[in-house]
């Protein structure tokens, strides 16, 4: 799918679709499992009817598509973010911006949203089309929501948990109700999927706040205390801010002189603000959970075995190191 004409383009668009640079491919995992767990039981037919087999494995391809389309949207979004934060490094090499330049990072990211566009038209379904170009809206208004805060957006929770939703939650929580819906799964069941999407990628963004400050460069593929250098004021500074007032002039004057990262820090040390960061990642990844528990009864071996790795990458998530 991400086979381009330009040799150029090619290699910009496939560069982190390459073995070895592919990320931990977690949305797509996520999708594939809430495709078996949300299979609507099988007609009592034949043991061997082929019009049923034929219609369950079209099925699967169609929500493999959703799986594939997912990962383009999220690689297309890291190309542009890395633009914009002027990245030099990406899940511990080159970043593209940094390698190619930024003209054709850009471009490349621009490619993979077309393609991405290309293979949900093919699917001809508009609500799916519908819920997966609201989530480019979302990304786009999530990453401009960062780059434009006031003093006081700044400092406030609700803004930060509504960035985070736009930036990282909305793109896996609208396909998992995608996935639900091309399954021909009721509404209520699809804002089920939804929701465990929406708390799993809440949890998973909580998580990678708290590795920020505790995670090493080598484990995260990306420099600790990173958000904090580029002045985004992430959930634990937000929770230490609540227990020490005083910190809120610090976070006012910038993080542009080491003294005050510094300082920052010495009050996230003194502070409940990477505890109350994983109770809240906790508390989205119980959610998520019970999202799961949920779902339509279904005695199939396979679904229930989806659905335990549903919940089981729930606490995988909060538990994560890197």
């Amino acid at each position: 799918m991400v086979v381009a004409e330009v040799p150029k383009l090619a290699s910009a668009a496939e560069y982190f679709f390459k073995m070895g640079v592919e990320g931990k491919r977690f949305r797509p995992t996520v999708l594939l499992l809430m495709a078996t767990a949300l299979n609507l039981p099988a007609p009592r037919q034949q043991p061997h009817d082929a019009a049923v087999d034929n219609l369950a494995t079209e099925l699967r391809v169609r929500q493999q598509c959703i799986a594939e389309i997912t990962e383009m949207i999220h690689v297309a979004s890291l190309l542009h973010d890395d633009v914009l934060d002027d990245a030099d490094t990406r899940r511990g090499i080159g970043s593209l911006n940094y390698v190619m330049g930024n003209k054709l990072a850009v471009l490349a990211g621009d490619f993979l949203l077309s393609r991405a566009c290309v293979a949900l038209a093919s699917l001809k379904n508009t609500e799916v089309v519908s819920l997966l170009a609201k989530v480019v809206e979302h990304l786009v208004t999530g990453e401009t929501m960062q780059m434009t805060t006031s003093s006081d957006q700044r400092c406030s929770m609700d803004y930060y948990m509504q960035k985070t939703y736009y930036k990282t939650a909305s793109l896996i929580s609208n396909s998992c109700k995608s996935i639900a819906l091309l399954a021909g799964q009721t509404s209520e069941v699809s804002v089920l999927a939804y929701d465990y999407g929406k708390n799993l990628g809440l949890a998973f963004q909580l998580i990678d706040d708290v590795l920020d400050f505790t995670g090493t460069s080598t484990s995260l593929g990306k420099g600790s205390l990173s958000d904090i250098r580029h002045g985004i004021v992430t959930a634990p500074i937000l929770f230490a801010m609540e227990e020490f007032p005083e910190l809120r002039d610090v976070v006012d004057e910038g993080f542009d002189n080491s003294a005050n990262v510094d300082l920052a820090l010495e009050y996230l040390g003194r502070s409940k603000g990477i505890e109350r960061t994983r109770e809240l990642a906790a508390k989205h990844a119980s959610l998520a959970s019970a999202a799961v528990d949920s779902f339509p009864e279904n005695d199939d071996e396979d679904v229930q075995r989806s659905r335990r790795a549903l919940v089981e990458l729930t606490h995988r998530v909060i538990n994560r190191t890197k």
